[in-house]
């Protein structure tokens, strides 16, 4: 156990030292405010084009902006907070085959299965804390410009975006245990969530992929109700686990 913990206090001195705790803070802060910032500015952005609108033939008429406009900024702005935070750590477990720090490691009796469990916590350490204080962030502007009521089931579209972002970090950690280099480990995540999305496509099948749980905008409208998304969040809870079962016993037998 001291082990482990040892690690994982590596591993978030290297985050730290290479400078992606800061990045990874500010990115999420940045959308937590650009959120509600938006929405906001909206009246006013069309307002100011009016006249330029106006000329190509197009009325533009009074808007009255809610915390709905918000949330659905928050879902639209997470997928690329998401893709940001795959880039930076893509290159968790590559950078150290290359540079060979692993091989010290593991000579000196560190077993292999804790690698993995100290770089899948950290990573997942990260994204919970991201995640939640962008939402926090969006939340609190909201609460004060707007009325947050006015989002229907929130708190579940929220959870099921975030689960959503496990599922990937524990597919960057199965491809980080199959792949050499970073390339692969971003060719692989981004492909195989590209083949559950056009999976997805096909209505018999939609209501069980984890894509699904990028949909938040379907629960905080009302259009689809809890019990929709019970199926797939357990699929993608065992999804997850399987891909992390799956990380060790390859990265076992990887040569390092």
């Amino acid at each position: 156990m001291k082990s482990l913990i040892a690690c994982m206090k590596k591993e978030i001195m290297e985050q730290f030292r290479s400078g992606k705790l800061m990045i990874l803070g500010i990115l999420f802060v940045l959308f937590g405010i650009m959120n509600p910032a938006v929405a906001k500015m909206t009246p006013w952005l069309l307002e100011t084009l009016s006249d330029s609108l106006s000329q190509s033939g197009m009325n533009v008429t009074s808007v009255t902006v809610t915390a709905m406009h918000s949330w659905v900024q928050f879902f639209k702005n997470i997928p690329m907070a998401l893709i940001a935070f795959v880039l930076l750590e893509s290159n968790l477990f590559t950078k150290e085959y290359q540079i060979g720090t692993l091989v010290l490691s593991l000579t000196k009796g560190l077993e292999r299965y804790k690698v993995v469990v100290s770089k899948t916590v950290v990573l997942t350490l990260l994204w919970t804390l991201g995640y939640w204080i962008c939402f926090a962030i969006t939340y609190g502007y909201n609460a004060y410009f707007w009325d947050n009521a006015a989002a229907q089931n929130l708190i579940c579209s929220v959870i099921c975006w975030w689960l959503f972002g496990l599922w990937v970090i524990a597919l960057t950690v199965l491809f980080s245990t199959i792949a050499k280099s970073n390339t692969g480990v971003l060719i692989g995540t981004g492909g195989s969530v590209l083949a559950i999305y056009c999976i997805g496509l096909f209505p018999k099948v939609k209501s069980y992929v984890p894509t699904l749980l990028m949909d938040g905008n379907s629960l905080i409208y009302g259009i689809r109700d809890v019990q929709t998304y019970s199926s797939v969040i357990i699929i993608t809870v065992v999804c997850s686990v399987v891909c992390f079962a799956t990380s060790i016993p390859i990265f076992n037998k990887k040569t390092i």
